[in-house]
């Protein structure tokens, strides 16, 4: 799941206007940031093995740190602490709500891979990427849902606030697409560096976001 993540930020949005949609996104996607980071460190572990999942060949044999339920919720209680210094209690949690979201999201789309608690094997998974036409359909669905929350609760203040969401969107649309019809990624190594490069869209959503206010 890539886009849905997206959409849950935002959805996000529009209960929490004051927070910036792209620490929205980061949030959603923290346990993606902080992945590769720990796979090209050797912390964590995935391979590509073409038909582990209908969608995607990647095999995610270890991680933890990034991904388990437990770790979800601590890094989502310490995005709540940071948070809630600065802002709103609800603001704070609904950003910690963010966090852990991931997990839940990837529940529902992955094989039995995600793990509960670091240290134990007990790991859980719906499956959803081994019925291609349900998980685009639902992940679609939540995008364009989110999207319509998020563009009718704020409104441009200027070009920069009317367009950079909006052709954001777009892009990350493009991307899923041609991640989930295209061939498999050439090394984890290309997979690691390619989802750090998304901090970039992080970037783009906070600079589109700054620029718009509630409608």
């Amino acid at each position: 799941m890539f886009v849905g993540h997206i959409a849950v930020a935002l959805a996000a949005k529009r209960v929490a206007p004051r927070t910036n949609f792209g620490l929205l996104a980061l949030a959603t996607q923290w346990a993606d940031t902080l992945w590769p980071v720990l796979v090209l460190l050797g912390v964590e572990r995935v391979e590509i093995r073409p038909g582990v999942t209908v969608m995607t060949p990647l095999d995610f044999i270890s991680y933890p740190w990034s991904h388990s339920l437990l770790m979800l919720v601590v890094w989502g209680a310490l995005a709540y602490a940071a948070y809630r210094r600065g802002g709103g209690r609800r603001d704070a949690l609904v950003l910690a709500a963010c966090v852990v979201s991931h997990w839940v999201l990837d529940w529902i789309t992955h094989r039995p891979d995600m793990p509960l608690i670091p240290f134990v094997d007990i790991k859980l998974g719906l499956g959803l990427w081994n019925h291609p036409v349900a998980e685009v359909v639902l992940e679609g669905a939540m995008y364009l849902a989110g999207a319509w929350l998020y563009f009718t609760g704020t409104r441009g203040r200027d070009a920069v606030g009317r367009w950079a969401v909006a052709v954001l969107v777009v892009v990350l649309a493009a991307i899923w697409l041609a991640s989930t019809f295209g061939p498999p990624p050439p090394s984890v190594d290309a997979v690691a560096w390619s989802a750090l490069a998304a901090l970039v869209f992080f970037g783009w959503a906070w600079w589109g976001d700054a620029h718009r206010e509630p409608a």
